[in-house]
């Protein structure tokens, strides 16, 4: 590993530090609806019109065109301000938007990448259907090739906040002769496309405020151009995508979960006194998260240092891994923290909701089951699970 700050990295620490305390919204990002949509494209293009957005991102779609190591100090100045989480940009800013960068074309780049960064278009993902989640790669949403559209036919599954997106990243099966991982493309799909029903999922974190929607799509036509990469080299493109989902977006999470730990002691503290931290269950437990946060940061910067040397992106699956564990056992000990005051379950309890949110931090992006698979076999070499 050789990540290095440089005088000018310092810089560029201390000018995000001073625009971000100035600048991050302090009110409480909403959970659920309209009210958050408006909050996270309100967020985006506070930091677009700043000159903050897409930090590593080329500047000629509106980002700042730097490095990875400048991605990884803007984005702990960003959990050291606690800046709001705009979630709902996340598919299109770490998915849709680098994924077009690597492989789509000039015209697709033109026409979504400012439109991403600029906060005026929120990105949903197509990807798991009900009998093709772990395993993507038997998807049957099948995409048809009529003259200069495809017409999309079936369903996706938990697709995050689909009912408040403009557009998603979809896969499709364009060759349903071809093996599994082959006749599969990535389209791009707008989300007023006629043909297209959703129905929305309840989860137990946010009960009022629907997170998940099925995609039912009933002859759906998308324009050929749509089609990022190649027809039928879908699967390849889709590995960038998640790639990118498992590695490099996960940092700003490692990161926020370090100041978080520090938050809970913190509340600890007032909550039980000082006398708390030599409780030997907490206590041991906290000291285990602090170990776990300094091996998390560890891993981010061998990851950022390797990804800048072009290292194999199934690197990306030990951040995957890691973060996802790590989010559960801090969640978990917060809520132990909170007592039985979290019964309740008040929605204006973030610490509580979260907790809640985290149950899902080991499917998502591919099950912790998966990562570790793709970590023995493709990190360590160890023959193919079977």
């Amino acid at each position: 590993m050789d990540l290095k700050f440089t005088a000018e990295d310092q810089q560029f620490r201390r000018e995000a530090r001073e625009w971000l305390q100035a600048n991050a919204f302090k009110e409480r990002r909403p959970h659920g609806g309209e009210e958050m949509r408006s909050y996270d494209l309100a967020w985006q293009k506070c930091q677009f019109d700043a000159g903050w957005a897409g930090v590593s991102w080329p500047t000629e779609y509106g980002g700042m065109g730097l490095g990875l190591t400048r991605q990884l100090i803007w984005y702990e100045e960003y959990a050291r301000a606690k800046a709001p989480d705009n979630h709902l940009c996340f598919v299109g800013l770490n998915h849709g938007g680098p994924t077009i960068i690597a492989r789509g074309d000039d015209g697709q780049k033109k026409e979504h990448l400012r439109s991403i960064l600029s906060g005026k278009k929120i990105w949903c993902q197509g990807f798991s259907e009900p009998n093709a989640g772990s395993d993507l790669a038997s998807l049957k949403t099948r995409g048809v090739i009529d003259g200069d559209e495809l017409v999309i036919t079936g369903s996706k599954t938990w697709t995050s906040h689909g009912h408040l997106s403009d557009m998603q990243e979809l896969l499709v099966r364009t060759d349903p002769d071809a093996p599994k991982h082959k006749g599969i493309s990535w389209v791009i799909f707008d989300m007023n496309t006629p043909g297209l029903e959703l129905r929305k999922i309840d989860i137990m974190a946010a009960p009022n405020h629907p997170h998940f929607v099925q995609c039912f799509y009933d002859e759906a036509r998308v324009p050929l151009k749509n089609v990022v990469g190649e027809i039928n080299d879908g699967w390849s493109v889709a590995m960038s995508t998640l790639g990118f989902e498992r590695g490099t977006a996960q940092i700003k999470d490692q990161i926020r979960y370090a100041f978080l730990v520090e938050e809970m002691i913190d509340r600890a503290r007032r909550r039980y006194g000082k006398e708390f931290i030599s409780h030997d269950e907490f206590g041991a437990r906290l000291a285990q998260l602090r170990a776990d946060m300094a091996a998390a940061r560890a891993m981010t910067y061998m990851v950022v240092s390797r990804a800048q040397q072009d290292v194999s992106p199934a690197m990306a699956s030990l951040m995957r891994a890691m973060v996802g564990q790590v989010q559960q056992s801090v969640r978990g000990l917060a809520f132990d923290i909170i007592g039985t005051d979290g019964l309740e379950n008040p929605e204006d309890d973030d610490w509580v909701y979260f907790y809640l949110r985290t149950y899902a931090t080991t499917i998502a992006a591919g099950t912790s089951q998966i990562q570790r698979n793709i970590i023995g076999e493709r990190v360590l070499g160890l023959p193919r699970n079977r």
